[in-house]
């Protein structure tokens, strides 16, 4: 497949997945590509080095969560950014969203501030700092509409991160692949001590991603209690579920 071939095949996933899409958010991805293999030779910041696998496993994965979620505004935080995913591309496209990059890396924060910059984005704040200290801060706790992470922890741990900055009746979605049985048992025993349910278990359908992608939708329906999150040692010793 040429790049141009892999160009239109992922703007057309794009109309699919967001509906419609400038030319200047399709360019606002292009530049986003570039800047990341930049940064990346010099900083660690993604294995996936492949500029169509990019588009694919980064864009359009992080993209996936729009088939569960897409208000038309909402306040979203993005646990354990990284280099931005899924957070700066569902920014891209959804420009009312509020969204908070958190991110305990500093030169990963460093990288998301000049991207946010360079891509010329309002309303969108990249962090530095751990979600367990972030979570019991007033202007943080239960504020956000949606809470995402994307390859951050197992199920347990990432709700106990997430639950405590999710208002009551919003949204918490987690990506995930693989054999999870296990892992969404313990997750749905640590839901229940943290306020949280699971809504849904939707598979991925994105063109060119085969790998078992799933979006898991939990709600929070209580206030997450106050103890939660523990520190990030306690979490280890003694994960939830």
């Amino acid at each position: 497949m040429s790049q141009e071939d892999g160009l239109s095949s992922f703007v057309e996933a794009l109309h699919r997945l967001a509906g419609e899409v400038s030319e200047r958010q399709v360019e606002q991805f292009l530049l986003y590509r570039r800047e990341l293999l930049e940064w990346n030779a010099r900083f660690n910041l993604t294995a996936i080095t492949d500029p169509g696998e990019i588009l694919v496993k980064h864009f359009l994965d992080s993209l996936s969560l729009l088939s569960v979620y897409d208000w038309e505004q909402a306040a979203v935080l993005d646990i354990g950014a990284g280099a931005g995913f899924p957070g700066l591309p569902l920014k891209i496209v959804r420009p009312l969203w509020r969204v908070v990059l958190l991110e305990a890396t500093g030169k990963k924060v460093t990288f998301l501030r000049h991207m946010i910059e360079t891509l010329q984005l309002q309303g969108v704040e990249a962090v530095q700092g751990r979600a367990e200290e972030l979570a019991h801060q007033p202007n943080y706790r239960g504020k956000f509409d949606m809470v995402t992470a994307r390859a951050v922890a197992s199920l347990p741990t990432l709700l106990e991160y997430a639950a405590p900055f999710c208002r009551v009746g919003g949204a918490m979605i987690f990506p995930k692949k693989g054999e999870l049985a296990d892992e969404l048992t313990r997750g749905k025993k640590a839901a229940t001590q943290l306020g949280a349910r699971l809504e849904a278990d939707v598979a991925v359908q994105i063109p060119g991603l085969h790998d078992g992608r799933r979006l898991l939708v939990w709600e929070q329906v209580d206030p997450c209690p106050p103890s939660f999150p523990r520190s990030g040692s306690v979490m280890a010793k003694k994960p939830l579920g």
